[in-house]
């Protein structure tokens, strides 16, 4: 769920979450979880709104740390 998440609120701010995650992990393999994600997404105008602060939250609650901080640096 944390990485639907993730992945609709990159949608959301007309951001590449795969780059993204990249970004905060760089030296990782490609992330299936994510890309299956993807497939769950709806466009931006189907979407709800997702807080910035709640997806920092989940993010930090589940250890991906880096990724929250990547996030971070797009929210400002």
């Amino acid at each position: 769920m944390m990485i639907l998440l993730f992945a609709q609120w990159c949608i959301n701010h007309d951001l590449d979450p795969v780059d993204i995650y990249q970004q905060a992990y760089p030296y990782q393999a490609k992330n299936t979880e994510l890309i299956d994600a993807l497939e769950l997404t709806v466009s931006k105008k189907e979407s709800d709104h997702i807080d910035s602060e709640t997806l920092l939250d989940v993010l930090s609650m589940y250890g991906n740390d880096d990724l929250a901080f990547v996030v971070s640096e797009y929210i400002k």
